[in-house]
């Protein structure tokens, strides 16, 4: 593999023409150009979500205030929100927590929802993703909820349907959902339920939030290394060489290297362990003994070098090789409360979407 086609600088994606769920993500599938929403001749409709690049500081304020809203909003009233609207979930990969999720979150606001997979579907005959979504878009979907192996599927769907797009996970891009959600527990958890309605530019100033393990492979990482740094925190990727690259610190602003784990730890205001992403390590040379042994999260490593960090974990867990069930169950983790926070916010991300008109040209697409 070449070198330069493990950069993280991942923003301005190409659309690849994947054709379901044969489809594989490859390093030279990540992009490389510097962050920045790629120019494109089709419209994007304004609510889509493809993208931590795309999300300002107000932007982010306006969804957490959202979210806390609906959170608290009687179910009645809430299911009036977007009663009757029509909802794809559109799933090349499995799922639990994100799909779920975003399912949970479209029928709480009383939409209509259907899931279409890889696998009980003409994808499985060899469909493009374009053509899937131009069908949804005919049978009435309003929006579509996107997992795809390949980075940049989500723009591609985005210009070809003229709908709102909610990016639930392109290849090993990113995962924009899944860093406001994380973004929410840290807020809840270090400040309180006020402070996490809204933000600036200072909110996490001070803080810094290890991301550790497999950093190459991690759409999760990618999304929170693009977001948290705007609120002014820092981030330490923390891994081996062979699952982070001495140039994943240019992703942007605010990220940096460390790497020993117990020197990650004693900086961490927050540690988000990752998965070792083993279905994605063809031809990498890691040794995972050795790997649990320098990078697992145990309890002594955790009282004695960092006593007061939260613990987050993206899911799905690995217990005992990147972090030990006494500390996944333990009373310093928030990962069961990340669940929960990321229905919240994917209910704001669906609002949003739905409440957004679209651009004259948009519109024009959809009616087609």
């Amino acid at each position: 593999m070449k070198k330069k086609s493990a950069s993280l600088r991942t923003a301005q994606p190409r659309p690849q023409r994947a054709r379901g769920a044969s489809s594989k993500t490859t390093r030279a599938s990540v992009p490389t150009a510097p962050h920045a929403l790629p120019l494109h001749k089709a419209p994007i409709h304004p609510g889509s979500i493809l993208s931590s690049t795309q999300l300002t500081v107000e932007g982010v304020s306006k969804i957490l205030a959202l979210a806390s809203d609906l959170e608290s909003e009687a179910v009645r009233t809430r299911e009036l929100r977007l009663h009757k609207r029509r909802v794809s979930l559109l799933f090349y990969e499995s799922s639990t927590r994100t799909r779920t999720s975003f399912e949970l979150a479209a029928k709480s606001l009383g939409a209509d929802t259907v899931l279409v997979s890889a696998l009980s579907s003409s994808i499985e005959k060899g469909e493009s993703l374009k053509d899937t979504g131009i069908t949804l878009r005919s049978l009435g979907a309003e929006c579509i909820i996107l997992r795809h192996p390949s980075s940049g599927a989500p723009y591609l769907l985005a210009q070809a349907t003229g709908l709102p797009i909610l990016n639930a996970g392109d290849g090993i891009h990113e995962h924009p959902s899944q860093a406001l959600l994380d973004l929410r527990t840290i807020l809840y958890r270090c400040f309180g339920a006020k402070q996490a309605r809204s933000v600036t530019e200072k909110s996490l100033r001070g803080m810094t939030i290890a991301i550790v393990g497999d950093i190459f492979h991690s759409r999760v990482a990618r999304s929170n290394a693009l977001l948290l740094p705007k609120l002014g925190a820092r981030v330490l990727f923390c891994g081996p060489q062979p699952l982070l690259p001495e140039h994943a610190a240019d992703i942007g602003p605010g990220v940096s290297i460390e790497r020993d784990f117990d020197r990650a730890l004693q900086q961490a205001d927050v540690v988000m362990m990752l998965r070792v992403q083993q279905e994605r390590l063809s031809g990498l040379q890691l040794d995972l003994e050795n790997y649990t042994r320098r990078y697992q999260l145990d309890a002594a490593r955790l009282a004695a070098q960092a006593p007061r960090a939260l613990v987050l974990h993206p899911g799905p867990i690995i217990r005992g090789m990147e972090i030990t069930s006494e500390v996944a169950d333990g009373p310093q983790s928030a990962i069961e409360e990340q669940v929960h926070h990321g229905l919240a916010i994917r209910m704001a991300l669906l609002t949003r979407a739905l409440e957004t008109p679209a651009t004259p040209s948009a519109r024009k697409k959809t009616r087609r």
